[in-house]
């Protein structure tokens, strides 16, 4: 997909979105959208009950409905072959080649026809007799169950340093509680959304998905087709936020639906279907035990976290991971155990293990820092780590002194009233809580390709693809900036193309990692490139750069030029132009080196918020955000703030409105749509003050980024319910924080 921007704007700077027109005019196409000759439509037919056998299904009145095409069932659907899955990147599929129920929602047939309505109707005509058996879906019920996983993302689940059991005995001051979370729902305005269209062996599959060649990998295997005959385009993504960073059922079933029927299918989810079958963030009990002498000094941390997961498949929250990391203490040990429900396979959601984990450990700081007497604030930084605490390692770059001190600045936190229910306006509570920001950096191997050409006007413009996917964030926008940086050339003569899977492969956009890994690669393929082309100016003899060191030539503007002497150089064209028969393009990889076994690589923040509790209703209302974060180099202002700001919204939503209410009889999803599972909206949302400490870490990556996708929610939720405390005096340990936790003691 093409996009440019008729701006001359270095990185850093807060470019507009170079796709944003094409968004607001409606030309930008997103999966469901590419326009398709001769396009079927196919629904899923679900299970309704959660575990069992299915019996019987009874399709021939839907198929004789008109426009139906086939209802696909395990009966005729195409035998595949088997697939050893491969989590947390690999999901256990449901593609109709047995009768097992293993969760309400699953797909158990699929229904094909010449238009959505006469396939959602025919849907309707399916009839399933089932054997069921009871499910086991309350956590409550399967905690006796526990076991231990194997790793997690190359993590061990366990972890101890020193001895945890003598440093909880020898602190002056322990707490020790449990916190919880629920399952929380994605709900991405585009839901999930697949076309597919076959040509002989050849298949084209339109997708929304965070991980271009993930996909097409994965549907090429589950399909038994090479991987250079599937071609996988996703140009632009209605939000995925980790939902889509995997394969699920309902693509290889388009595929399947479209070979069957001779036609491309198109198969979009349901608002409803989003519930069960695409995963969503897995509930999770955390117990964490601290210990400190009077002056606050940490003697232990020990975090233990259980979280569930399906029969099927084993997906870990790793909630616990942060608290290796983010305090020193002589002795800390971290836990995580699954418990198996009868539910579909949970998945990523934003900062995955880093949100739900923060919420306790930090909530949990907080209660011990009352325990203490001692400000919130101060209790972090006596335990500041100066390094890691996990490793030993040092930081690659840490400001989160600066974050606490600029954000606290901004807040006015040296006025809150520390006593609970201290500070009021009329009937309304008001309370201030905080709490630390954190998320590991990552980045994996990202290739791209660039060229530089002669269009018809004389210009010099350059062209860089590779197969990553713009999830909503900004990548075309921070990759063109970071293109035109690196090649020296204005933006508006660069052009930045993703989203298809015949350009050179990147990794998924997850974990915070596409500006770091694509970005990367983006970098040094056209720092490349343009030392490629100041080496032919400086080999030509009729070149003003003639026999010039290269080191000591410089570009910009589209314009070589020596360093000491910018008035001695020559533009792109004027080299171009006496070389027509160079080549000039690159393809090149970037990759992680050996830093991470030299230096421990994370983001940071410090998030303030203020609460306003009503007294008679329990209402809580966050009236304000602080937040300071040092994540490294920013590459576009806007996008970032843009990023950060989401991610401080969805952690407002889990503190206060986030749950998926599951029927532990039946295991269906009983909120499961936007009337009822509730996200933030304007209303709920106060002032937010976002800002950057200005941050260079040289060691992270070649472009000095951290990735902040992620780091924006992770102890939003625990500053909330920190200045909900502060307000109330009711430490709610159980997320969501609603009206009826607090209500009892508003009101004494």
């Amino acid at each position: 997909m093409t996009t440019s921007r008729a701006h001359a704007v270095s990185v850093g700077e807060p470019m507009d979105r170079v796709d944003g027109p094409l968004k607001v005019t409606g030309g930008a196409r997103y999966s469901a959208e590419i326009p398709t000759a001769n396009i079927a439509h196919a629904v899923i037919v679900q299970s309704t009950v959660a575990t069992g056998r299915v019996v019987s299904i009874a399709a021939a009145e839907a198929e004789r409905m008109p426009g139906v095409l086939t209802v696909m069932t395990p009966r005729n659907a195409p035998r595949l072959p088997a697939q050893q899955p491969n989590p947390p990147a690999r999901r256990v599929l449901t593609l109709l080649q047995d009768d097992v129920v293993r969760y309400n929602g699953q797909p158990i047939a699929l229904v094909v026809a010449d238009t959505l309505e006469q396939a959602t109707d025919a849907a309707h005509r399916v009839h399933v007799a089932y054997a069921s058996t009871p499910p086991l879906i309350a956590m409550d019920a399967a905690r006796g169950r526990r076991y231990q996983p194997t790793a997690s993302m190359g993590r061990t689940p366990d972890s101890a340093i020193g001895d945890v059991a003598a440093g909880l005995a020898s602190a002056d001051v322990r707490i020790e509680n449990t916190y919880t979370t629920p399952i929380e729902n994605h709900n991405p305005m585009e839901p999930h959304a697949t076309i597919a269209m076959w040509d002989g062996d050849h298949l084209t599959v339109y997708d929304a998905t965070q991980y271009v060649i993930g996909d097409r990998d994965t549907v090429a295997k589950t399909l038994d087709v090479l991987p250079e005959n599937v071609h996988l385009l996703s140009y632009f993504i209605g939000g995925g936020f980790g939902c889509k960073g995997s394969v699920w059922s309902h693509v290889p079933l388009a595929a399947m639906a479209a070979r069957v029927v001779g036609r491309p299918v198109k198969l979009v989810l349901t608002r409803r279907q989003m519930f069960g079958p695409v995963g969503a963030r897995p509930l999770t009990e955390q117990r964490i035990a601290l210990g400190a002498r009077r002056d606050g000094t940490l003697t232990a941390i020990r975090h233990e976290s259980t979280s569930h997961t399906s029969r099927f498949e084993d997906f870990l929250e790793p909630a616990a991971m942060q608290s290796r990391m983010l305090y020193a203490s002589p002795n800390i040990a971290t836990a995580h155990r699954l418990v198996k429900l009868d539910l579909g396979t949970p998945t990523f959601q934003r900062a995955p293990g880093e949100a739900t984990g923060t919420f306790a450990l930090e909530s949990a700081m907080d209660e011990l820092a009352v325990a203490l007497g001692m400000d919130p604030v101060a209790l972090r930084l006596k335990n500041y780590a100066e390094t890691d605490p996990e490793n030993g390692l040092p930081w690659s770059s840490k400001s989160l002194r600066e974050c606490y001190r600029m954000a606290g600045d901004r807040f006015g936190w040296a006025n809150r009233n520390r006593q609970p229910g201290g500070l009021r306006d009329g009937d309304v509570l008001i309370g201030h809580g905080m709490a630390t920001a954190v998320y590991p950096t990552n980045r994996g191997k990202a290739s791209a390709i660039a060229r530089l050409s002669v269009d018809g006007a004389g210009s010099v413009r350059g062209l860089v693809q590779t197969a990553s996917q713009d999830i909503g964030t900004g990548t075309y926008t921070v990759m063109t900036q970071v293109a035109a940086d690196a090649l020296g050339l204005p933006v508006d003569r660069v052009r930045f193309e993703l989203g298809d899977s015949r350009m050179p492969p990147s990794p998924v956009s997850g974990g915070s990692q596409t500006a770091a890994s694509t970005g990367s690669a983006v970098h040094v393929v056209c720092t490349a490139l343009r030392q490629r082309l100041a080496e032919l100016a400086v080999g030509d003899d009729d070149s003003p750069l003639h026999l010039v060191a290269p080191d000591d030539v410089r570009a910009a503007g589209g314009r070589l030029y020596v360093a000491s002497d910018p008035s001695r150089g020559e533009t792109y064209e004027a080299v171009l132009r006496r070389h027509p028969d160079q080549a000039l393009v690159a393809t090149m990889d970037a990759a992680p080196g050996e830093e991470k076994k030299q230096y421990s690589m994370y983001a940071f923040g410090a998030v303030y918020a203020e609460v306003r509790v009503d007294r008679e209703l329990g209402e809580i209302r966050v009236a304000r955000v602080t937040a300071t974060y040092g994540a490294g180099r920013i590459l576009n202002h806007k996008t970032a703030l843009s990023q950060l700001h989401g991610g401080i919204v969805w952690g407002i939503g889990m503190a206060l409105e986030e749950e998926t209410l599951v029927d532990t009889r039946t295991g269906r999803y009983i909120n499961a749509d936007l009337a009822e599972y509730h996200v933030p909206v304007n209303a709920d949302v106060g002032t937010l003050d976002v800002t950057f400490i200005d941050e260079d870490d040289p060691h992270v990556n070649p472009i000095g980024v951290k990735g902040i996708g992620e780091v924006g929610i992770t102890g939003v939720a625990a500053a909330v319910a920190n200045a909900v405390y502060n307000a109330t005096g009711v430490r709610v340990r159980d997320l969501p924080i609603t009206l009826d936790k607090v209500l009892v003691a508003t009101r004494a």
